[in-house]
């Protein structure tokens, strides 16, 4: 399989040497990509650094500190952001002990591995553990004083990525304001933002709320296809793309808890390319419009309507798929490649260079989706 992952990367390389559009993703400063490693079969990480570079992504996120990642990463050219497992919260709340955490796991590395941000948890406002909560602040903190410590933190960024499931209001984006339940550690987190100048990250996956509604959510409004969209009645502002209206409910419910200027990114997004008979939606042909339509967003650097000029940094879900990945169908369909490293469906660089062009003319992939399911 390694082999065959170097064959591929090396017909890709050749792809884009010969085409019009080679270094398609050089201008694309946002683009990053969710590399989850929950499967049996999937190519060392060596591998997978060779399909990233001949894609020319030059961002990624991974879900641990492996050793073996943070290695092989080591003198290339991908920026990466590192994550705390929820379990290990509770641990890193003690100073003492973060400083141990980011002395083993982040400073051997850096800055050879380009580690740019800390992911500390992963949608702790809405685990279904409640406990973990009280844990997230007093941990981000610690972590970000073990950082500084170092002399590390005005290179590596702390935060920690959100489910929409946090908000209780995001339509239109302007009534979007967080649970009351969660406000007062909120407070606490956003305020640690502001000071740091870290992002808020969302996951964020409109294929769900056309999943649960099919016949109320439009599918181009969600796949960012041709549409009359919808205006925010409040604001006026005009939306072709469920995405960007989520986005920006996510600003106007940090505002509304009185801070203005943190930059929202999107941690995890995409469309499963397979699914069970009752998840409505889940089908190459969408998940290839999704993606393609974002790629193409994409190469603008585009922001959202609230704020235009700030280009929106997303992250797709993800590079593979991955075979053990538990709960329905689709959990385990989200991936840009097999494990193989042969591409799950196409969406061709011509085909983002080109407004007019169909998925179905695509030439090569680069596609991608989400991961879990997410309200």
């Amino acid at each position: 399989m390694a082999l065959l992952c170097i064959r591929i990367a090396m017909i890709l390389v050749l792809f884009l040497a010969f085409s019009e559009n080679y270094g398609f993703l050089r201008g694309v400063t946002s683009l990053g990509i969710n590399y989850g490693q929950v499967g049996n079969n999937l190519p060392q990480p060596e591998k997978v650094l060779d399909l990233l570079s001949s894609l020319k992504l030059t961002k990624a996120r991974i879900y641990d500190t492996n050793p073996q990642i943070l290695t092989a990463f080591a003198n290339s050219n991908v920026e990466l952001i590192v994550t705390v497992e929820n379990q290990m919260l509770a641990v890193l709340m003690d100073p003492q002990q973060a400083f141990q955490w980011v002395s083993t796991h982040i400073k051997p590395y850096f800055p050879a591995t380009r580690i740019t941000g800390i992911a500390v948890g992963n949608e702790v406002f809405t685990d279904s553990d409640a406990t973990l909560l009280a844990y997230l602040v007093p941990a981000i903190v610690s972590i970000h004083g073990a950082l500084a410590q170092l002399g590390l933190d005005s290179y590596i960024h702390v935060s920690t990525p959100n489910s929409l499931a946090v908000l209780t209001e995001s339509y239109p984006p302007s009534a979007g304001s967080f649970k009351t339940e969660v406000s007062g550690i909120m407070s606490q987190y956003l305020q640690f933002l502001s000071s740091t100048k870290a992002p808020f990250w969302i996951n964020a996956y409109p294929y769900f709320a056309y999943k649960d509604k099919p016949d109320e959510v439009p599918l181009d409004y969600v796949l960012f296809n041709p549409n009359s969209g919808m205006i925010d009645p409040h604001t006026k502002l005009h939306y072709d793309n469920m995405l960007y209206a989520q986005v920006d409910a996510v600003i106007f419910a940090i505002a509304r808890m009185g801070f203005d200027g943190i930059e929202v990114g999107v941690s995890e997004t995409g469309w499963p390319s397979k699914g069970d008979a009752d998840e409505v939606g889940a089908m190459v042909d969408n998940a290839a419009a999704y993606n393609k339509n974002i790629l193409r967003r994409q190469f603008k650097n585009e922001g959202t309507p609230l704020r235009p000029n700030m280009r929106l940094e997303i992250y797709l879900f993800a590079l593979f798929n991955e075979d053990m990945k538990p709960g329905p169908t689709s959990e385990r369909n989200y991936g840009l490649f097999q494990p193989d490293c042969t591409m799950v469906y196409n969406v061709g660089i011509s085909a983002l260079s080109s407004p007019s062009s169909s998925t179905s003319s695509a030439s090569i992939s680069l596609t991608s989706s989400a991961t879990k399911v997410k309200t």
